[in-house]
This record gives structure tokens, sequence and C-alpha cells, in this order.
């Protein structure tokens, strides 16, 4: 008889013949019930068109493809009023643009089955993403991410839901989508069994705080520019040592905040434990 768990994440390649599907699994044999949590992701936008987008392509579509992770995708005109569903109005005291309405976006938010998933807002004037955080997303249940336009979202509900605000940069986008899109993509490739190659990802940028050094592939010189030889040296520890001084080049030069960030860990690292 077949029977069904819920499950935690753990790696797909610790299993055989296990299907995943709609957030459960069927088990054809005995296994231990520590199995793999889908990554759910939300998208409440006035475009939902605009998604899954580029997150259907390359290693993260095949994750979808898989059952690694789900979209899913609330259409706030869903929940407007009038013959041309309405879901904004003028801003209160005056100026220009429009601001999305507190009463549509809960509607929209209370359609959702939140599975203990996060509500972010993509806001130019939330905390910037960064690796850290990214990590932290990609840990958890999925996130319930609001999409929006015009001049943005009514504070109420903000305060209501307790939503928290993100933003992937100093600059203004025409909405939140292509916001929602990269966080999204930064979060499901550190999932088990996407990127494949978990060397590959601690070696990459922020990883390690600093940037990552510079790549090189064939041939071997090109336009009178080539390889430099001690990467074709074949000694691992002289090869480690120019890419650990790459990077810190790297980013002393063009992160100083990453830099004396690095450093200062380094330092508090290096300090004899209290043995008291």
């Amino acid at each position: 008889m077949c029977r069904y768990v819920i499950f935690k994440r753990i790696r797909v390649s610790d299993f055989n013949g296990v299907d995943c599907a709609y957030n459960r699994l069927h088990i054809g044999a005995v296994i231990n019930e520590e199995t793999i949590m889908r990554f759910d992701l939300t998208f409440l936008t006035l475009f939902p068109d605009a998604f899954p987008g580029m997150l259907d392509v390359s290693i993260i579509g095949r994750a979808k493809e898989q059952g690694i992770w789900s979209c899913e995708t609330i259409d706030l005109r869903a929940f407007g009023e009038g013959k041309h569903r309405q879901v904004d109005d003028t801003p209160a005291g005056g100026g220009a643009g429009m601001v999305i309405r507190p009463d549509i976006m809960a509607q929209a938010i209370d359609s959702v089955d939140l599975k203990d998933r996060p509500l972010i807002y993509m806001s130019p004037r939330g905390k910037t993403l960064d690796q850290q955080k990214v990590r932290e997303l990609a840990d958890g249940p999925g996130m319930v991410i609001l999409c929006g336009r015009f001049e943005g979202l009514d504070q109420r509900v903000i305060d209501e839901y307790d939503i928290e605000e993100i933003s992937i940069g100093d600059f203004i986008l025409a909405g939140g989508e292509v916001a929602a899109q990269v966080m999204s993509e930064a979060c499901i490739r550190l999932l088990p069994e996407v990127a494949g190659n978990e060397e590959s990802l601690e070696q990459e940028s922020f990883e390690t705080g600093l940037l990552e050094h510079p790549h090189y592939t064939k041939p071997r010189n090109w336009k009178n520019r080539p390889t430099p030889e001690v990467l074709l040296s074949g000694d691992h520890k002289k090869i480690d040592k120019w890419r650990l001084d790459q990077s810190l080049a790297l980013t002393k030069a063009r992160r100083p905040d990453l830099y004396a960030s690095f450093k200062l860990n380094a330092a508090t690292n290096a300090r004899p434990k209290d043995k008291s």
C-alpha cells in the first residue's frame, strides 16, 4: 500500500524511485521519513504572464520540472473593482502616480496558503538583498512575493501583515516583477540538486566574503592575451594562492566595504580562543 509523508529538505539523490508531486512523496519502499521539501514561490502581481519567465530555463527550469521548486501567480486584477478591475487610487495628500490599495492587496494575500512562508515586498526602500539573506531564504519553505507597480503599496497593508521589504539595489524599476525573479533565482540555485556542484557554489563571489577571481579557458593565447602561466602549472597550491590574491585585489579595488569586513573577520578569527 502506498503511503505519503510531508518532508524536510535533503538531497534528491539520497532516494531512488521517489516521485515529487504536490509537495508530497510517493514512497514505494520503507525509507527514512526525512525527505525533500519543495521550495514554493507565489508571486502577487499585475502581470502574471511575466512568470516564470527566465526562471523556466536552464538549470532553474529543470529544477522546476523535477519538482524541486514550484511557481504560483496571483493576479491582483482578480480582486480589482469595477469593470476595469481597478486596483489603485490617487495618493493621499496629493502627488504624482497611483498607489495600490490596501484592501485589494489584502484580499490577494488572504487567498494564498502561506505555509509558514515569509511575505516579501520588492521595494527600493527595503533592505538590500545580499548573499547571507539569500541563504537564509533558501533554507526556508519558499516565499510569497508582492510585486508593486505605480508609486508602490499602501503602507497600512505592509504594517498589517508585517511584510518584509527587500531591495535588489539602489535604482528604480517600473515594477517588482524583475526584482522578484532576481531574488528567486538567487535562492533556487542554492537548493540541493539544482546547481549540481557545491564546490563551485562555495567559490563564488560573496560566499567567501570576497569577489570571485578571474576565470580563463581555451584558447591558451587569444589576441596576444595569454592565460596566466600559474593556472597551467598543475601546482594546486600555487593556483589557490593566485586565486586568493586576485580575489583580495579585486575586492579591495571594487568593493572596499567587503574588503574591510573580510579583514575584520579574518583578524577576529585569528585571535586566540579564551580557554577559561
